[in-house]
């Protein structure tokens, strides 16, 4: 009995530091180039680019911690990946929906960007070019100083976004083409022929969509539509305004004068920008 207690006090002590071990909570250390996402939506194309951020760290980057005319992750840890929600074109090449590792070879005089079909992937060590779903060349800018990577859109439209990669002094960039516009003129079309006799927001949604488009004629066209099932003061406003962009001043301020005679006064806020086109269009 003395010898199976003895066994057991010596069993004890050494399983504690084990125990000890198994509930300790795990060691969690920040990396040095932070992760980031990014997402922009174009029009009605979401663009997702998840990458991680290099510190220069007073280091020579270009032609040093880069090396030239060599495939670089386009960032740090692994490669960068962007991610488009529909159909797009790069610098006007066509590129297909999905994802892809973003690679890039820096030159002096200028940059290959690379789509590659192989989303995930740690850094550009397994690379194939065989993967490339396209590539394209693009030119360096001198560029202030950033001390991080960064990837940002800082021009952005309903049919495009411009995409720039920046660090150390150069910055490069490429464009994503969405044909945003084209696509909703080309599904309103299909909207407003499809449309009920009696439907008047249908054609007058897509007359505002046209206007704000450029498109005159067809917005004259659809929101004469929508009047024609039901008129109302914001209908005739817009009309107005087609008429005021076509040249028609005349014809403008009359049809805003049909507007007004609907008003209500809950319609005063309106009522007073129907007012100062008026007296614009007088002038």
């Amino acid at each position: 009995m003395r010898k199976f207690i003895a066994i057991c006090l010596f069993l004890v002590p050494a399983a504690l530091p084990l125990a000890a071990q198994q509930t300790a909570p795990a060691l969690k250390l920040p990396r040095p180039s932070q992760h980031q996402v990014v997402t922009q939506t174009v029009g009605l194309t979401d663009i997702t680019i998840d990458y991680s951020r290099p510190v220069a760290k007073g280091r020579t980057i270009w032609g040093g911690l880069v090396p030239y005319d060599k495939v670089w992750r386009t960032g740090a840890n692994e490669a960068t990946q962007i991610t488009f929600s529909e159909d797009v074109t790069i610098n006007g090449q066509a590129l297909a929906k999905g994802a892809y590792s973003l690679h890039t070879i820096p030159g002096k005089d200028s940059w290959i960007v690379i789509f590659n079909k192989t989303a995930k992937q740690w850094g550009s060590f397994n690379y194939d070019a065989a993967q490339d779903a396209l590539r394209v060349t693009v030119k360096p800018q001198k560029a202030p100083f950033a001390e991080v990577f960064a990837i940002s859109f800082p021009d952005v439209t309903p049919d495009d976004a411009t995409v720039v990669l920046h660090w150390a002094d150069v910055s490069v960039s490429f464009t994503v083409g969405t044909s945003t516009t084209a696509k909703v003129m080309k599904s309103a079309m299909a909207a407003v022929e499809a449309a009920v006799a009696t439907d008047a927001q249908t054609p007058s949604r897509a007359a505002s969509f046209a206007f704000d488009a450029g498109n005159n004629d067809l917005a004259m066209k659809w929101i004469d539509q929508s009047l024609k099932a039901k008129q109302s003061m914001g209908g005739l406003y817009l009309k107005a305004r087609i008429q005021a962009k076509n040249g028609d001043r005349a014809g403008a301020v009359g049809t805003c004068e049909t507007a007004l005679k609907m008003a209500t006064p809950k319609d005063d806020a309106l009522s007073a920008e129907i007012k100062e086109s008026i007296a614009d269009w007088k002038k």
